[in-house]
């Protein structure tokens, strides 16, 4: 039922319409009147001409003329002077075009000469002769000429567009124009001549303009019955009994033409209405892209695209104090945990709040989401670390049992210095430096910094190079077993042989790599050396170990890690028992649904998948319940209090009975001395690795120290022939 009632105010217009829609009308309106005032302009003038032609051929004087000018020239030049007035108010709206004022001046002139002539023509003229339709019309014509002339004064004063003004002037015109055709048709109707003109003009105002169904339904209806209730009180010049009324042909004509008409509003109404809904639709759709390219999709504050591009902006204006701007990296430290006990919902939530917090307390400046929890804002030196202090400490007050703690790196730009990625990098830099260390919460860039930062912008942008040019090379440690003391396996390590920074430890540009996400080319790298380096082994009968292999948790996103692997596997004839993969504690804490599938896959196919630095994280005993590994690597940590900590010997001691339980192989890393050595053999640890055994080598060096017996290798190894 209420459906079926918003569908008929829906067909007569009576249907709420949006702001949008309803200057969509407007503007339809306004357009249509620009063609239609001309039209009227140019037939009022012609029509004008050509009514003068005729008085002057004919020598029309005398009452006659006078007769004329009040049923012609009158409605002449008042539909003439509402064109013109018409076109003025539509240009004004749809162009913003003001009008020469001679041309206002113009209209006034014509509508006081019409208001002097009726009201002359009504008091001069004998009251006798004096019809209901002469004094209606000349009331008529008087009211619209004032009224013109009103708006044509507040025209002359150039308010700028009011819709209210220029619709009324459509209404106004509207009603001119039926009033003119009625009044000229009514004239040749008594003549015995078509009803045409009136015709016409309700053709020109209800199908040219837009109305609502329910109005296009009363002008017609209104303006038809009045018409033709002239028509009745006239006797046709056909009529065969000289009695008044209108014909049944006429009738019917009027009546088919009203229908007609009335459907086409209709019609009309209703395609207009659909457009405007598309185009409403379309806009919003745009505004909604437009604001999305600017605006962070979760905090509704801007985004990087923004910040990069009116940063540029703003250190580029002249009226910008340089010396005092600087550029903020905030970091919410700790909001992993925050998410993992409360859900990403109330993690989102928090983000949301602190962005607003955020934003308030920079207000004026440029402040935008960075990524993830980070925030980064350009603002005035002056203040700002008292700013953030108050946003830290607005932050401990919200925060819930997972403590929270805000950390801040600022960078100044230099002279000349324009580019806003390069200072958000920097200020990113400082602000990572003082990361764990909850002494410090806000730290500049500095001097200090400058060599690691260059240190690591040269690392990004030179690590397919340094693939290509072979200077990443894969250093290898041995693994013994604690039974025979021989060397049971080998653990591949990159090391960066740079010609411009020497020797890089693997802490100079793993941890770089994987913040930009580009750890799987390093890794792929050290996959084929070791599988080539296993070849060369095989083909000079040189002795060859089974080698682990750490791998990300970025591997597993941005390649096929596990593909590549078979890959080389296959091209190289590397058995798969050869391949061990290492995936550490704290990558499987991220909860990435991808990971335990792709373990289970490794082992599937024949490869050993290890547990790398066990200990180091706080889910140790989850990991072990939902994940299965071939080997437990034990942190090098719990071997650095040994001898001092008297709780070392009995935690690695049932950390080792627990591997047994679980049927996993031992291995303990960082032995260093022969005193952990053997305490490790006699809790039955598995394998042990550490600088006691080698520091990592080149293959080279390593098989040196093997010809030269300083280590040995277990049999099945000394061949390197071994098979799947």
């Amino acid at each position: 039922m209420e459906q079926a009632g918003k569908t008929i105010l829906r067909w007569l217009g009576l249907d709420k319409q949006s702001d949008y829609v309803r200057r969509y009308f407007y503007l339809e309106n306004m357009r249509a009147s620009i063609y239609m005032s001309v039209v009227v302009i140019v037939l009022e003038v012609w029509m004008i001409f050509r009514m003068i032609r005729t008085v002057t051929v004919q020598h029309i004087t005398g009452d006659a003329l006078l007769s004329i000018g009040d049923r012609y020239f009158s409605n002449y030049f008042v539909l003439l002077s509402a064109g013109i007035l018409m076109l003025l108010y539509a240009l004004r709206s749809t162009r913003g075009w003001t009008n020469p004022r001679w041309v206002s001046i113009a209209v006034i002139v014509f509508c006081i000469g019409v208001c002097i002539y009726e009201l002359w023509y009504i008091v001069t003229r004998d009251p006798v002769k004096l019809s209901f339709n002469i004094i209606y019309n000349a009331l008529v014509v008087t009211a619209a000429s004032l009224l013109m002339i009103l708006f044509s004064v507040v025209l002359l004063r150039n308010n700028g567009d009011r819709k209210w003004q220029s619709m009324f002037m459509l209404y106004l015109f509207s009603f001119v124009c039926i009033n003119f055709g009625m009044t000229l048709s009514v004239n040749a109707y008594s003549k015995g001549e078509q009803i045409l003109t009136f015709l016409t003009m309700e053709l020109y105002v209800v199908c040219l303009l837009t109305w609502r169904p329910i109005v296009g339904f009363t002008v017609l209806t209104v303006s038809y019955l009045i018409f033709f209730g002239e028509l009745n009180a006239l006797v046709p010049v056909n009529s065969p009994d000289g009695l008044p009324g209108i014909t049944e042909s006429t009738m019917i004509n009027g009546f088919t033409m009203w229908l007609s008409t009335l459907l086409f509003c209709i019609s009309n109404y209703s395609k207009t209405r659909s457009q405007a809904l598309k185009d409403e639709n379309l806009e919003q759709i745009n505004a909604h892209l437009s604001e999305i390219s600017v605006k962070d999709e979760l905090t509704g504050i801007h985004n990087m695209f923004y910040f990069r591009t009116e940063a540029e902006k703003l250190l580029n204006y002249v009226t910008t104090d340089r010396e005092n701007a600087v550029y903020l990296f905030l970091d919410l430290e700790n909001f992993k945990s925050y998410n993992e006990k409360y859900g990403f919902h109330e993690g989102n939530a928090l983000l949301c709040r602190i962005a607003d917090t955020i934003q308030k307390a920079f207000k004026g400046s440029l402040v935008s989401r960075f990524s993830d929890d980070h925030f980064v804002v350009l603002t005035k030196k002056e203040g700002c670390e008292a700013i953030v202090a108050q946003i830290s400490e607005e932050i401990r007050k919200n925060q819930r049992e997972v403590q929270l703690s805000l950390k801040c790196g600022a960078y100044q730009p230099g002279e000349g210095e324009t580019d806003p990625s390069l200072a958000c990098d920097r200020a990113r830099f400082a602000c990572n430096s003082i990361k764990k260390h909850y002494d410090r919460s806000f730290r500049y860039y500095d001097k200090s910094m400058e060599d690691q930062f260059s240190l690591k912008t040269y690392i990004v942008n030179h690590i397919d190079s340094a693939i290509e040019n072979g200077d990443i090379r894969v250093y290898y440690q041995p693994v013994v077993s604690t039974k025979t003391g021989q060397i049971c396996g080998l653990e591949a390590l990159a090391r960066w042989n740079d010609p411009t920074h020497g020797l890089l430890p693997p802490g100079a540009f793993i941890s770089i790599l994987e913040e930009h996400r580009q750890i799987h080319k390093l890794d792929r790298c050290i996959v084929e050396q070791v599988c080539r380096d296993y070849r060369d082994a095989c083909d000079r009968h040189e002795p060859f170990a089974p080698v682990s292999i750490n791998f990300s948790r970025l591997d597993f996103e941005l390649c096929d890690i596990i593909g590549y692997l078979n890959e080389m596997s296959k091209r190289y004839g590397v058995p798969k028992h050869y391949l061990d993969i290492e995936i550490t504690e704290s990558a499987l804490s991220d909860e990435k649904s991808f990971l335990p599938g792709a373990i289970q896959n490794l082992r599937e196919m024949g490869y050993h998948v290890w547990l790398d630095d066990f200990g180091s994280g706080y889910s140790s005993l989850n990991v072990l319940k939902d994940y299965q590994f071939d080997v437990l690597k034990i942190d090098m940590k719990f071997l650095a209090g040994f001898g001092k900590n008297e709780k070392t010997m009995p935690i690695l001691n049932n950390i080792i009975d627990l591997t047994k339980q679980l049927k996993m192989v031992s291995l303990t890393e960082g032995v260093e001395t022969q005193e952990q050595y053997r305490f490790l053999q006699s809790i039955g640890c598995d394998r042990a690795q550490g600088y006691l055994f080698g520091k990592p080598a080149t293959l080279e060096n390593l098989r040196a120290r093997i010809r030269a017996g300083e280590i040995t290798v277990s049999p099945e190894y000394l061949t390197g022939e071994q098979t799947a």
